[in-house]
């Protein structure tokens, strides 16, 4: 059987050291992947003279899996948001956030288990219409929301559901008073949720889902939504978990897929030794899982179980004194 070939963005700031962490976790595991490196971000920009050079869009697209570390972009007039353009040039429609509480994490809940999908091409972040006035008086942005759209991220959240035995999914909106956009997502997402008897669906209304997201976040399965909210809202239910450390990103569209850590590149802490890896290895849990290979999977998101939870070689926001090296020789020792 030929290997198959993932591409590897190692990213800016701590991504090569916790990118290197989740590359060798994934070659104890036995998956057998090979690897072929691109350059984006910061990186990119210094080394090629753009921010996403074309052989990186070429490697995305031929090796249709990505493993991607933190990109920066420069702040400043000119300068997209790399992740919003990977989206669209793509069509990653889906931006799939899990979290699950791990023990020994100095998070407040215990039993938190919750996948926020997010529309990931449209809403407030579609780039369209961005606009200020001559005299520097009045911004403006529109936010765009299509039928199809609607239809094919709650479908994506219903489908996922089912997939995973999940029990209910939580459409989160802002109707009633963003009647045309909201609005129209609401009504789609009604529409679609009728295919789906056996799950469970219920509405809520976003400042509601934020409060209760905080007292009872043990209520929430599956939450779908639109982009701006979906943004929001993934970092809330991190937070939930122990922040950005912790939780991974999927963006998933019908020819490509990039797995991700949400959080930023941390130029403070780089060459440090001293960053977290948790986020990107579960990241690469998502691919495997993506991929059907649900048995490593499961094997390494017990390796790092245990790690946390006995507090061997943990990092400093996990309580620990030691760096990422040390966590990820901790993780691969329990894979044998």
């Amino acid at each position: 059987m030929s290997k198959r070939t993932i591409t590897v963005i190692p990213g800016d700031g701590i991504g090569p050291s916790i990118i290197d962490s989740a590359l060798k976790i994934l070659d104890k595991a036995g998956c057998n992947f090979e690897y072929e490196f691109a350059d984006a971000g910061l990186t990119a920009l210094e080394k090629h003279g753009e921010l996403v050079p074309q052989r990186t869009l070429d490697l995305i697209e031929k090796n249709r899996i990505t493993l991607k570390g933190p990109l920066t972009t420069p702040v400043g007039e000119g300068f997209t948001s790399i992740n919003v353009s990977l989206r669209k040039k793509f069509s990653l429609y889906a931006n799939v956030r899990p979290v699950i509480s791990f023990k020994g994490t100095q998070a407040r809940y215990e039993n938190i288990d919750i996948i926020t999908v997010r529309e990931n091409t449209e809403g407030m972040y579609s780039g369209l219409g961005q606009k200020i006035s001559d005299d520097g008086q009045t911004a403006e942005a529109t936010s765009i929301i299509t039928r199809q759209g609607a239809e094919q991220i709650t479908t994506f959240a219903y489908e996922l559901a089912r997939k995973e035995n999940r029990k209910k999914v939580t459409i989160v909106h802002k109707a009633n008073i963003m009647k045309s956009t909201s609005g129209l997502f609401l009504k789609v997402a009604r529409e679609v949720s009728l295919r789906y008897p056996d799950i469970t669906t219920e509405e809520m209304i976003v400042d509601a889902t934020c409060m209760k997201l905080v007292m009872n976040p043990e209520n929430f399965d599956v939450i779908v939504t639109t982009n701006l909210f979906g943004d929001i809202l993934s970092d809330l239910c991190a937070g939930l978990v122990g922040g950005l450390g912790m939780a991974p990103g999927a963006n998933i569209g019908r020819d490509a897929a990039i797995f991700e850590a949400v959080h930023g590149s941390a130029p403070d802490i780089a060459g440090k030794n001293l960053a977290n890896p948790t986020s990107v290895i579960l990241a690469s849990i998502q691919m495997l899982e993506y991929l059907g290979m649900s048995d490593k999977a499961e094997m390494i998101r017990s390796a790092v179980s245990a790690v946390i939870e006995e507090g061997d070689r943990t990092t400093r926001d996990l309580g620990g004194t030691h760096g990422t090296t040390d966590f990820t020789q901790a993780v691969l020792d329990r894979l044998g």
